[in-house]
């Protein structure tokens, strides 16, 4: 550090309905951050129509969010050094309420992706910082069920986000999933300002690491523009996308340079030491870039080949939170007993197992076979999030938590934006080859294909008109196909990450009690 750092001040915990109104707060604020970042989801259809663009330029709602949001985490540690917690807690709110204003007043595409970046890079802190708050709030001891309550709402708020957002988007107008986090923010931001302004952390000047930030931006930037426009313009035949992948690359290797080799690195790449840190974070973002990159695929192939409205792809989405919510608190509380390693192993097998069930559906699937692994799948997200959380954290100084939550955000959240562009780009890939396929099948010798033109041609479609009834099928099976070559890869994926869990030799006792030192 620049100065050497202030000692830190401990503040006692909060009492009674204090803890009860800051809880509800800073998941509130936690609440709306994480919503944003789903909410979308079933909502680009309608966006992009509005809008006048295609769907795949409509992903960019998403991963514009994602990507500066991703670049905003790990400055959270610099920035509370030199601002304070609380301060910068307040900022991230109230700037996030007026970026999401902004998104709903966009008149065109390029405008809302712009305020979309605001909005992911303004909100940057407001994750880090809820959970450092909340364990200031709860005492050592109930550290477990602070992360337990803590996680509930990062775990309800993607799930309601599509059933909100369908639903918006359906029965008023897509800005309002915007608008609603608007009445939110302020609740959030009145009741933390009333408890905690009197609770500021110490703070004092750190140089700014600008070349590190630079370099951080550049490559972050490109390999996402690389993702997001390689479907477009057909990968590496494109000179563009070649040179964002060179950019990528080479601003990747000097940005390792810089901050291995800085006084005051903007990310401390040092956590990668420790081999609890880099395993426990490697599984947890490849896990949730699988997690994410499945949970955009579902309600795409739903509304385009399903025909499902907004609201019913929300309605599939929306039962995930049941068991999460059930089971979540007994995680928290037991998390400290039992080795978060088996419960990590628990969570990707039963990801694993859901991913495989959706491997065998078929068009005639109908709504109860399509939910049924969405409920399952609650079980898993309750045991994936603490656990990981547990294992990464383990064994770190107080003073290191906020960068090392930092840092492991940065990559479960680039991750998340990854996935989502890997998967729409695999899952168009594979419909195509799918297509080709099916298409040599479709001759004279096909007794099915022949039977079902002339019943077509006899209901008094012109011969133009069977052809493309017909070739909607053939896409519809094909997108199929490609939804679960997806879904089953994701499957065998989630079972090659186990062993990379137990790399990990977490310390007896669990991070909770760390993590909740350090988080203050």
């Amino acid at each position: 550090m620049a100065t050497a750092a202030p000692a830190y001040i401990a503040h006692a915990p909060l009492e009674g309905s204090a803890r009860v109104w800051g809880t509800i707060a800073l998941s509130a604020a936690t609440f709306m951050n994480v919503l944003d970042s789903s909410i979308a989801n079933v909502s680009l259809p309608a966006i992009s129509g509005d809008l006048g663009v295609s769907t795949t330029q409509g992903t960019w709602v998403i991963t514009s969010f994602a990507v500066a949001n991703a670049i905003a985490v790990p400055l959270t540690g610099f920035m509370t050094q030199r601002f304070g917690q609380v301060r910068l807690f307040m900022a991230s709110v109230i700037l996030f309420m007026m970026a999401s204003l902004l998104c709903g007043l966009a008149p065109n595409m390029t405008t809302l992706i712009l305020f979309r970046a605001l909005q992911g890079f303004v909100a940057g802190p407001m994750i880090p910082l809820s959970q450092t708050l909340l364990l200031s709030s709860y005492p050592k001891a109930k550290a477990g069920l602070a992360m337990a309550m803590w996680s509930m709402t990062t775990l309800v708020a993607p799930v309601m986000g599509p059933l909100l957002g369908g639903w918006i988007t359906d029965n008023i107008s897509w800005p309002w999933i915007f608008y609603i986090n608007i009445p939110v923010g302020i609740v959030a931001a009145a009741i933390t300002w009333t408890l905690y302004r009197k609770r500021e952390s110490t703070t004092h000047k750190v140089p700014i690491d600008a070349i590190g930030l630079a370099l951080l931006v550049l490559w972050v930037g490109s390999m996402q523009l690389m993702l997001d426009k390689g479907k477009e313009l057909d990968w590496f035949h494109s000179p563009q996308i070649v040179t964002m992948a060179v950019v990528a690359v080479v601003g990747f290797a000097f940005f390792l340079i810089w901050e291995l080799t800085d006084k005051h690195p903007v990310v401390d790449l040092s956590l990668f030491k420790r081999r609890n840190f880099w395993s426990g974070a490697v599984a947890t973002a490849v896990a949730y870039g699988l997690f994410f990159g499945n949970v955009v695929l579902l309600p795409l192939w739903l509304q385009q080949w399903m025909g499902y409205t907004a609201t019913q792809a929300g309605m599939i989405m929306a039962p995930v939170g049941l068991l999460a919510i059930f089971f979540s608190p007994i995680v928290g509380l037991t998390v400290a007993k039992i080795d978060p390693r088996r419960y990590a192993t628990f969570s990707f097998l039963v990801f694993a197992l859901i991913l495989w069930m959706r491997s065998n559906f078929n068009t005639q699937a109908d709504f109860v076979t399509i939910i049924i692994p969405t409920i399952i799948q609650g079980i898993a997200m309750a045991f994936f999030f603490i656990p990981l959380v547990t294992i990464t954290l383990s064994g770190l100084t107080p003073d290191r938590i906020p960068a090392a939550s930092g840092l492991s955000n940065f990559l479960r959240i680039t991750a998340g934006a990854m996935g989502t562009s890997l998967t729409t780009t695999l899952w168009d890939n594979r419909a195509t080859l799918h297509h080709a396929q099916l298409a040599e099948t479709i001759n004279q010798g096909n007794n099915a294909a022949t039977s079902a033109m002339a019943g077509l041609s006899g209901s008094g479609f012109s011969t133009d008109q069977v052809m493309g009834q017909i070739n909607r099928l053939v896409d519809q099976q094909a997108y199929m196909l490609a939804t679960n070559d997806i879904f089953y890869a994701s499957a065998i994926l989630f079972l090659l990450l186990i062993p990379l869990v137990w790399l990990a030799k977490p310390q007896k006792g669990g991070a909770g009690g760390d993590a909740a030192a350090g988080a203050h």
